[in-house]
């Protein structure tokens, strides 16, 4: 096997040659640069399978040199290092294109386990992972979001996928999994909403024997469950806020605490998540976090709605109907009336509704070739929006939240809008809602 290279680019002797001997007792090969210029040289002159960059160098930044290797090597991942504490910088970069950041002090340690992972090549399509969770479409919005998948997926950057109900949001989350350098660890999948609020933190973070009642063994949780590989939170916009706060700190300080414990236990997990709901609304009324907002979409993924690609229907019914006759050890077929029926139908539930429907002609039908009466279609209802609003019981735990922030802080509603990371202009927003006065 030939030894892997990697590229670093600093303008400080010192750190470039820590970071070359680090890098060779590895048994990697290591070229440095001292700046931008010199660093795009040797790519033109040679290739490499890792690239590590300062932000700040002389004549340029990291940020440029990882938008210079997006348009010249797309596949070498690069990795940059940023002042201490800057993850608007480092959220920037990833933005870009960046493989994945590390933050000074460098610890030596967490750097070899990142180049160690950048390193290793996906393989999906040896796998077959990435044809099990195949995303299926010609139409010029999945060939775009196909390519959008397998430009991200190499990153280490959280991932938040926004679409209807039904559109497909856990494929896409399944997909960046595939086709990354995470695929043969675990995919683990969590509907916040499906989890009752008093048991989310011990769910999600763990907890150790005896830290609450009914607690009688340890559980190590579904972030260390997803350890090397990716954590999908499904419906993230129903996360208390309170939750919302300890998952920001996850994201920045790469690690967790199990209810109970007073020890933090380091991870290494890729955070992707979905909602059907508008976040940007959900952040402007103040029932979520802009700060957390920001840290989980690093980079944004839309599916599409059904309706806007009835071209690939024909396609998904006929890939929908392989997969009833293969489970039912049968052949179905979709007659022409049947898809020009579908493709005129509204679809609010997406390709889960075309499923149902489909599922459900091939149960009641007497034929192996579906027609257009079979699929007993409703009426064409409105299409679904989502309007933000409160359930009774979330309403009244927002509103103990909120008064336990006013109170703690002595009703100064400028800090309590701090402690809850939100403006002044949402909690104020939110105490007329829920009809907070002192």
């Amino acid at each position: 096997m030939n030894t892997q290279s990697v590229l670093v680019v600093d303008d400080e002797p010192d750190i470039r040659e820590l970071l070359e001997i680090t890098l060779m007792r590895m048994g990697l090969e290591v070229e440095c640069a001292e700046d931008y210029t010199s660093a795009t040289r040797l790519l033109q002159s040679r290739t490499f399978d890792f690239c590590l960059t300062d932000m700040k160098l002389p004549d340029g930044d990291g940020i440029s040199l990882v938008k210079y290797i997006q348009k010249q090597a797309a596949d070498m991942p690069v990795a940059v290092i940023t002042a201490h504490g800057n993850m608007e910088l480092a959220i920037k970069a990833m933005k870009a294109g960046a493989y994945d950041f590390v933050s000074k002090p460098v610890s030596l340690d967490k750097l070899r386990k990142l180049i160690e992972k950048g390193l290793q090549v996906p393989v999906a399509s040896q796998s077959g992972q990435q044809a099990r969770y195949q995303i299926i479409g010609q139409s010029k919005q999945i060939v775009s979001l196909r390519d959008t998948i397998k430009k991200f997926a190499r990153s280490q950057a959280p991932v938040f996928i926004e679409g209807a109900s039904g559109t497909g949001k856990e494929l896409v989350a399944r997909q960046i999994h595939a086709q990354s350098a995470r695929a043969n660890a675990p995919f683990v999948a969590v509907n916040c909403g499906a989890i009752p609020s008093e048991l989310m933190e011990s769910e999600l973070f763990g907890h150790i024997k005896g830290s609450f009642t009914g607690a009688i063994s340890d559980n190590p949780g579904l972030f260390r469950a997803a350890e090397g590989g990716t954590l999908f939170l499904d419906e993230i916009a129903d996360l208390p806020l309170a939750m919302q706060v300890k998952l920001l700190r996850v994201i920045q300080e790469k690690s967790i605490r199990p209810v109970g414990s007073q020890q933090e236990v380091s991870i290494d997990v890729r955070i992707t998540s979905a909602s059907h709901k508008n976040l940007t609304a959900l952040v402007e009324s103040g029932h979520f976090r802009q700060d957390l907002y920001y840290r989980i979409n690093v980079i944004g993924i839309r599916v599409p709605s059904l309706n806007e690609r009835t071209e690939d229907i024909e396609l998904l019914a006929n890939h929908i109907l392989h997969k009833l006759g293969q489970d039912n050890a049968g052949v179905f077929q979709i007659a022409p009336d049947a898809i020009s029926m579908l493709k005129t139908y509204h679809f609010p539930g997406n390709v889960r509704e075309l499923e149902n429907i489909l599922e459900r002609a091939c149960a009641l039908s007497d034929n192996t070739t579906l027609t257009a009466q079979d699929l007993n279609l409703p009426q064409n209802p409105a299409p679904l929006k989502y309007e933000p609003s409160l359930t009774d019981k979330t309403t009244e735990l927002e509103a103990d939240e909120l008064e336990k922030a006013l109170n703690q802080n002595r009703w100064n509603q400028s800090a309590a809008a701090r402690q809850l990371g939100i403006t002044l202009r949402q909690l104020r927003y939110r105490c007329e809602k829920l009809g907070l006065t002192k």
